[in-house]
């Protein structure tokens, strides 16, 4: 009796390269990223090369001067207050924004949702330049609110394109069950809809923050006296040198930062495990 069942075949993956290779290169790039970043949290304890005694001690000086730095303490007080509100801002616009543009059909969505993508490629000294001439314009005074409408304006397309990411694939049928059970439409977006949609937020949010508490080419066109921003302070700072009260300020930030991962992005345990 003749069958035409056959056991197909397990195919054999062939590397793209060999796997000692792959190893090194990971290695490698790893070492490149990495060695910089624990250099600067060295050199932060360290104390000067033309201390007493001719060899350098590991000291807490230059933490000490950076608390007692005015001027860099008031640049990140205000990077923390123009990072908060532009992600407050693009978080709010960004998401009702892509809700917008995958729920509901109007004249001109596409093109809007093309432009979405706009600022992602544009560079960001044209964009600076231009928020620069439409405030002029508009006879603003450029200062700490100038900064955030800037940083908004570059930031939502960000939350917009993470949050209709999460959207994609999204079961509306949950929505029309929680209709029928009586639910009002803000109770039905509070209570179902933000909820599934929550992770791709806060996602944009933290992008959206992170964007802002750095950028520097936009900031530098859209500040005014008095609003230098963190990045600001430190490129007028490293013009005469760069100082270890520099070094300080990153590993602080660089501390937060992993402080910051290692609690948002900690894989969870299984609670079903056999």
């Amino acid at each position: 009796m003749k069958t035409d069942f056959q056991i197909p075949r397990k195919r054999r993956r062939i590397p793209l390269m060999p796997l000692g290779l792959a190893r090194t290169m990971t290695t490698i790039g790893f070492l490149l990223l990495y060695i910089p970043l624990v250099s600067l949290v060295v050199y932060s304890f360290l104390s000067p090369l033309g201390a007493p005694g001719g060899e350098q001690e590991w000291t807490l000086q230059w933490f000490r001067k950076l608390s007692a730095n005015r001027e860099v303490l008031h640049a990140l007080k205000v990077s923390l207050m123009v990072g908060i509100w532009s992600t407050l801002g693009a978080t709010g616009l960004g998401t009702a924004a892509a809700l917008a543009l995958t729920r509901t059909r109007f004249p001109g969505r596409k093109i809007l949702n093309a432009l979405t993508y706009v600022p992602l490629i544009m560079p960001e000294i044209v964009l600076g330049l231009a928020l620069l001439i439409w405030f002029v314009l508009l006879q603003m005074t450029l200062g700490v609110i100038s900064i955030i409408l800037a940083h908004i304006t570059f930031c939502i397309s960000y939350v917009i394109i993470t949050v209709k990411a999460r959207l994609h694939g999204f079961d509306e049928f949950l929505e029309e069950a929680a209709r029928d059970l009586g639910a009002t439409p803000w109770q039905t977006f509070w209570r179902v809809t933000f909820p599934l949609i929550w992770p791709g937020v806060l996602s944009g949010a933290l992008m959206a923050f992170t964007l802002s508490f750095d950028d520097f080419l936009i900031t530098f066109f859209t500040a005014g006296v008095g609003s230098d921003t963190l990045p600001l302070k430190i490129y007028s700072m490293i013009k005469f040198g760069v100082t270890p009260e520099i070094n300080a300020l990153s590993s602080i930030m660089l501390g937060v930062t992993l402080l910051a991962v290692l609690f948002l992005f900690h894989p969870e345990k299984k609670s079903n495990e056999i």
